[in-house]
């Protein structure tokens, strides 16, 4: 098929001891951790978790410099445990996601222009471009779950210049993985290649150009980027 110019190249992930992953879409879970929850001024009792996107060019390789966004003179990076699928479908049910639907697991960064986020609250507008700006997205290469296991408990950390600012356990997460995969399959249609970026722990805080961040998650391959 001849298109008005060339498409864009398939964005991916390496993945251990397998092709690369081809990603089709990145959804993300907030306020999945109650301690981050309070941070942002919100009830955990009260306020559930919710759903919002990035879109997949916003992935960023592991070892790779970020440019420092325009827009900002706040940005902050929030580590979580990113889910890949390489099964989809509706109404998913919860007993059957972790063993039929998901292929493995990662690192990933959050990267949050906060300035703009509340000024979006704020004014009751979209999260869009506090949160998919180019680059956002920063991923590990994902371990797949016959390497990892079910991942259901670990530590969770974030370190910049060698200074912890995150810490938690992926097993404090409100939303469990079965339950955000179901969750997410009642909304929309799931496909093979999504990923899931679950949540952080409190702690979040801004960098600067020159900080290295480093993200660790349960054991897996470690992310790190330079804010460039």
């Amino acid at each position: 098929m001849n298109y008005a110019f060339p498409p864009a190249p398939v964005v991916t992930l390496d993945a251990m001891s397998s092709n690369p992953f081809p990603v089709r879409r990145i959804f993300c879970v907030g306020r999945n951790y109650p301690d981050h929850a309070r941070e942002m001024g919100a009830d955990p009792e009260r306020d559930e978790p919710f759903f919002f996107m990035k879109p997949a060019g916003a992935i960023l390789h592991n070892n790779s410099v970020l440019p420092y966004p325009p827009g900002t003179s706040n940005l902050q990076p929030e580590v979580e445990l990113v889910v890949a699928l390489h099964k989809g479908g509706r109404n998913i049910p919860v007993d059957k996601v972790d063993y039929d639907y998901v292929f493995g697991y990662a690192v990933g960064l959050d990267m949050t222009r906060r300035d703009l986020q509340l000024a979006a609250r704020e004014q009751g507008r979209p999260w869009d471009m506090a949160k998919g700006f180019d680059h956002s997205a920063p991923c590990s290469a994902i371990t797949p779950e016959f390497y990892a296991g079910n991942i259901s408990r670990g530590k969770i950390e974030l370190k910049v210049n060698g200074e912890i600012r995150q810490s938690g356990d992926v097993g404090d997460m409100i939303l469990k993985i079965p339950q955000m995969v179901h969750t997410l399959s009642n909304w929309v249609e799931l496909f093979p290649g999504d990923l899931i970026f679950t949540g952080t722990p409190a702690g979040v805080a801004p960098v600067v150009k020159g900080d290295v961040i480093e993200a660790t998650v349960a054991g897996l391959e470690p992310l790190i980027i330079t804010i460039g």
